[in-house]
């Protein structure tokens, strides 16, 4: 969730772990049933990063930025792998499994746009269609589009610093409380896509919306999800008491399987050609719907270096460099012409909201940097 006003939420205080491993946490385990490994090809990464007044190797621009693992992909193979302790990090490999934070929205838009591929869900449904438990809220007149592209205008404001806001109470409903009985709360604030407004809730109605409307919860459908991606590794998903997955923010992969989730935002099509999504919607997810989400659009306590997609972070306005971003320095980007993919998992702090600013600027630049090595195959 790339939003300064996190600290101190118990999400974003985990990043590098799973809730598996965390007392107190609910969780669902997400099985790796075809499991086809990542080949590797190492070699050595020239690259110089300017930012924060200075230029950076990759190796100071990791440690600037707090990271606790940087994987690198071209051509479908593993050229860099590195993992670093952080922040109380200890023994981080290839097997750990990362708390994606918000890079769990992006894995829901895949989900997403499955359905609409499968000609399951119509993006231009009405909420309340699926979730007619909504009527009445501010969620009674959005569409499945709005939710997707976060313009529901509800009255919401993602700030965790307020223990009694509804963003601090919707994750206080993991593991023990009922989130979607906290959804049925939310009330209108304006019409729907005029104004954008980073929400978690969005994302959570977007899951609920997408469960109707495929008969499958979060974790089965990343499930199915990770069999056809031929993921390597199990992943875990955190819920809450009414068995609700956070699909906004609970998910925790390896770094190589969180590459998988970038790659297949490249064409839409698995390693071995299979297709999962449509072309049409991968243009759709990689590019800003609205002038209001262009990248250099969205408000700057939120980042000046990207838009806002299909719950994707796009990198350009042409839509073809897009990433997952999550809290404290999660990110897993792509460029969709050459096909490399970049994966950065960081612990940055967050007492200091220019220390998390600068970081995410920081990040955004380095990412571009190591994309630009790469040439199309």
């Amino acid at each position: 969730m790339p939003t300064t006003s996190e600290a101190g939420s118990r999400l974003s205080t985990l990043p590098f772990t799973d809730p598996q491993l965390e007392p107190g946490w609910r969780h669902v385990v997400v099985p790796a049933a075809d499991p086809r490994p990542l080949a590797a090809a190492p070699r050595m990464l020239e690259v110089s990063v300017a930012g924060a007044g200075r230029l950076h190797t990759w190796s100071q621009w990791h440690e600037a930025t707090w990271g606790t693992s940087l994987l690198v992909l071209d051509g479908g193979r593993v050229v860099h792998e590195t993992y670093s302790d952080r922040g109380g990090a200890e023994g981080l490999g290839p097997d750990t499994r990362f708390l994606g934070a918000s890079m769990t929205k992006s894995v829901l838009a895949h989900l997403v746009g499955r359905a609409a591929t499968d000609g399951e869900l119509g993006l231009d449904d009405p909420v309340v269609r699926h979730v007619p438990e909504l009527a009445g809220t501010g969620y009674d007149g959005p569409t499945v589009r709005h939710v997707l592209t976060m313009t529901t205008g509800v009255d919401w404001v993602e700030d965790h610093r307020d223990p009694d806001s509804l963003a601090s109470r919707l994750l206080g409903c993991f593991p023990d409380g009922d989130s979607r009985a906290l959804l049925r709360t939310v009330r209108p604030g304006v019409a729907p896509g005029t104004r954008w407004a980073y929400n978690t809730a969005d994302s959570q109605v977007l899951d609920w919306v997408r469960e109707r409307a495929t008969g499958r919860d979060y974790a089965d459908d990343v499930a199915r999800l990770w069999r056809d991606l031929g993921c390597a590794s199990e992943a875990v998903v955190g819920i809450d008491a009414a068995g609700t997955a956070l699909a906004g923010g609970g998910l925790a992969a390896t770094a190589r399987d969180w590459a998988r989730i970038a790659l297949l935002a490249v064409d839409g099509t698995t390693d071995d050609g299979t297709r999962l999504l449509d072309p049409a919607w991968v243009e759709a997810a990689a590019r800003s719907s609205y002038a209001i989400t262009g990248v250099g659009r969205l408000p700057s306590s939120i980042t000046t270096h990207a838009g806002f997609g299909h719950h994707w972070w796009p990198l350009d306005d042409a839509g073809t460099r897009l990433t997952a971003d999550g809290s404290r320095g999660q990110f897993a980007a792509a460029d969709r012409h050459t096909g490399a993919v970049v994966v950065k998992t960081s612990l940055w702090p967050y007492d200091d909201f220019l220390v998390d600013r600068q970081a995410r600027d920081l990040s955004y630049l380095g990412l571009h940097a190591l994309l630009d090595l790469f040439v199309p195959h």
